[in-house]
């Protein structure tokens, strides 16, 4: 059977009863897919009979050697986040798709699959706008990593990270949909355990709350980077901004006043909750699909180490930027930056520059 039997919520998030006996489906199922190739009624009916947790780590497993050949080809390290926007969607859009098929309520997993496709529209638009999807376009960490690695550690670094663990990343961050579907297969209209209750509600708003915080920090920003091209290129300060913000290279206002990376404390914000979510909706403190959540957020600490490194060799002041504002989350007691000594002496300086002409 497909789905593991369950009589409580408190089984839909026990690893042992709902993982672990369909690990074997994996290692099976290549051979029966090939095998069926061809007939499209035997696939449908395998993918039926396949746990939909097992069929997205296999699709998960598929698309790494995919995306190391192609960066490999190209040298272009990039591949995985070309698509980092679309499949968390292909995989909430998986579980849905199954619990309909397979007639179990799906509410739940209706309204997540809506919430997951906006958090997905917005940050391939953001992703565009910014020409990640350009020929040769490679995102400056993994250029960063590979000038410090060299070709062989660059290209073992792609194997078990960029390609296969990334992929795998983006499968497990999902999975507590995975938790949601059994819980539905419990779910009445009308009994103790429903569809969509409060508590659903509450997480699906929180969800959306951070998807459009990581809009308009993302906005705020492109916003900046706008304004600091135009001043650059006209040397006239653009309506609305300081001369002095423009010259310091990095935005400090709007939700960055609170917040060095407040994009990425959304971005998190959005699968810690669903996390949660499964959480609440089976009454457990904490499950074994908190790890796709976890290794997201250890991947934000790496990352933004990585950005803060380069923001702080290129910035001057950024140094006083990230004494002042926390990196993901307000620091208590603090305000927006002040920048008051540096300004001056930037004042100073342009006022003598000045008078010496």
């Amino acid at each position: 059977m497909a789905l593991p039997v369950v009589y409580s919520l408190l089984e839909c998030a026990d690893y042992n009863r709902t993982v672990a006996p369909y690990l074997s489906q994996l290692a099976a199922l290549p051979d029966m897919l090939f095998s069926s190739a061809t007939n499209f009624t035997v696939l449908t009916q395998l993918y039926l009979d396949t746990n939909p947790l097992i069929t997205a780590i296999a699709f998960g497993f598929a698309l790494a050697p995919i995306f190391l050949l192609i960066s490999e080809v190209n040298k272009n390290y990039s591949q995985v986040d070309r698509v980092w926007s679309i499949l968390p969607t292909v995989y909430n859009l998986h579980y849905t798709v199954f619990a309909h098929l397979a007639g179990v309520h799906t509410a739940r997993l209706d309204v997540l699959c809506v919430i997951i496709s906006i958090w997905s529209a917005r940050l391939t638009y953001n992703y565009y706008r910014k020409g990640g999807y350009s020929i040769g376009s490679e995102d400056y960490r993994w250029a960063t990593v590979k000038d410090y690695a060299g070709p062989a550690l660059m290209f073992l670094f792609n194997v078990l990270f960029i390609s296969l663990a990334q992929s795998l990343l983006l499968v497990c961050i999902t999975t507590p949909a995975y938790v949601l579907l059994l819980t539905e297969r419990l779910a009445t209209y009308d009994g103790p355990i429903r569809s969509w209750n409060m508590v659903d509600a509450v997480a699906a708003a929180a969800m959306m709350t951070f998807i459009a915080i990581s809009y308009v920090a993302d906005q705020q920003q492109w916003n900046y980077h706008a304004a600091k091209a135009e001043y650059h290129k006209t040397a006239k300060v653009p309506p609305g901004w300081e001369r002095a913000d423009l010259d310091r290279g990095f935005l400090t206002t709007g939700l960055f006043a609170y917040s060095r990376h407040p994009n990425f404390a959304a971005e998190q914000g959005v699968w810690v909750t669903l996390y949660l979510w499964s959480c609440l909706a089976t009454g457990t403190l904490y499950n074994w699909s908190g790890i796709g959540a976890a290794a997201y957020l250890l991947l934000f600490q790496s990352s933004t180490w990585l950005t803060e490194l380069l923001s702080s060799g290129k910035y001057p002041e950024y140094k006083v930027y990230r004494e002042q504002v926390g990196k993901f989350l307000p620091i208590p007691g603090y305000g927006p930056p002040s920048f008051h000594e540096q300004e001056k002496a930037q004042a100073n300086d342009g006022g003598l520059k000045e008078r010496a002409r």
